[in-house]
């Protein structure tokens, strides 16, 4: 018998019928062809040299079973090989090989199924415009969840039962992340494992919208793809946290909360993160949002009787005229009755951010702008939220240092671990 070639035929047909393009056991092989282990390993390292085949040891990544990374050179693969007992190794077509023999035909309208067909890795990433996720993200029949880092999509309960849905849209995308080029231009990453789980109308959609050039992942989605755990968080939920925690040890001094919404048992609102599509409409939907999150947010009852909430202005008349303040100024007006400031003023760095936000949001309600598109807006936005950030992170640690609240603990995350502004 030619064990090579009914050794590729087993592997090969293993291959594209498994549910996964799964790889062959060597165990199987062993016990279908009544191989000796060393004849076995002479076969398998010719077929390797004649680029039939590749093996897969899973000592870089857990399962075997799939091939989750590219196949090594041939000259690892052997030297591995020689020192295996192939107790858990597997056997794979090689990428020749699947494409002598794959039905291109049988994946049509599935090209990311197609590419794993053909003998790509399960956790190569390939790369979309950001505005892929539009139509996830602004569609409420979806749980659309984004950190910065990476996120997931699928249908919500209820319109998975619904009839009313297409079987089609009721897509599941377990995983992606993001990516940047040379210019740090941003895009949307996943895995092919996770493209293949969508229905080929998705897929295509995906496809139509993918990019070209090299693209590097997020450093802690990438460690998220190898099996490790991130180092930090991005800014938008660090912002949160900050949000949270101020209000926390408003408790403790003895105070109603500063800020009257803190998410503590909700998601962040899906539009507060980095932007989808570099347009001035969402660039001023952000801010408006940022400005509801801050100045509108603000609790007046946290200020007790501290500071008047109204100011007299005469007219031309003669008459006074009484009007309530703003939140910023009441704050403004508080911070400096409690905190006795040296130069450089924090008070400003606090201050100065909310009221930047409030006037660029103001502008768009008494402006007509084209909706224009310009990749600037991405470093207007990174710039603002830093700034937005730092203004948080600053009152929580003057708050921090009330005789009441100095035991308060701050997660590491925030006051020493990585906060990640991209």
């Amino acid at each position: 018998m030619d064990y090579k070639n009914e050794i590729t035929r087993l592997a090969s047909e293993h291959h594209i019928n498994s549910s996964e393009f799964n790889g062959l056991a060597c165990r199987v092989i062993l016990r279908e062809f009544d191989l000796t282990l060393d004849q076995l390993k002479n076969s398998l390292k010719e077929l390797i040299q004649e680029d039939k085949i590749s093996i897969n040891f899973g000592d870089r990544h857990p399962n075997p079973y799939i091939k989750a990374l590219p196949e090594e050179p041939a000259e690892t693969q052997i030297a591995k090989l020689d020192a295996s007992n192939l107790e858990h190794v597997c056997v794979y077509p090689s990428r020749t090989r699947l494409a002598e023999i794959v039905d291109t035909s049988k994946y049509e309208n599935q090209p990311f199924t197609l590419r794993l067909a053909l003998g790509e890795a399960q956790l190569a990433l390939a790369s979309f415009d950001l505005t892929v996720l539009e139509v996830y993200r602004n569609d409420p029949r979806y749980y659309y969840i984004n950190d910065d880092i990476s996120g997931s999509i699928s249908i919500t309960d209820e319109y998975y039962q619904s009839a009313a849905m297409s079987e089609a849209d009721k897509v599941l995308l377990e995983s992606f992340g993001f990516a940047y080029d040379s210019d740090f231009n941003r895009a949307v990453c996943v895995c092919l494992r996770y493209l293949t789980r969508l229905s080929p109308e998705h897929q295509q959609i995906w496809k139509s919208k993918e990019l070209q050039g090299e693209y590097k992942p997020h450093p802690d989605y990438y460690r998220q793809i190898i099996g490790d755990w991130g180092i930090g968080i991005s800014i938008f939920d660090a912002f949160i946290e900050e949000l949270k925690h101020i209000n926390a040890i408003c408790q403790l001094i003895g105070r109603p909360n500063l800020f009257r919404e803190d998410f503590k048992d909700k998601r962040k609102p899906r539009e507060f993160s980095f932007l989808i599509r570099p347009t001035l409409k969402e660039f001023n939907d952000f801010i408006h949002l940022l400005d509801k999150l801050l100045s509108d947010n603000i609790n007046r009852k946290f200020f007790l009787n501290d500071v008047s909430f109204e100011r007299e202005e005469e007219r031309g008349d003669g008459k006074i005229v009484i009007h309530p303040k703003g939140t910023v100024q009441i704050l403004e007006e508080w911070l400096r009755l409690k905190l006795k400031a040296e130069d450089p003023d924090p008070i400003d760095y606090i201050i100065n951010p909310l009221k930047k936000i409030r006037k660029l949001r103001q502008r768009p309600a008494h402006a007509v702008d084209d909706n224009v598109f310009n990749q600037e807006y991405f470093k207007e936005q990174r710039e603002l939220i830093m700034e937005a950030y730092d203004s948080l992170n600053l009152i929580r640690h003057f708050l921090n240092n009330h005789p009441k609240a100095r035991s308060y603990k701050i997660p590491d995350n925030l006051d020493s671990g990585k906060i990640w502004v991209y």
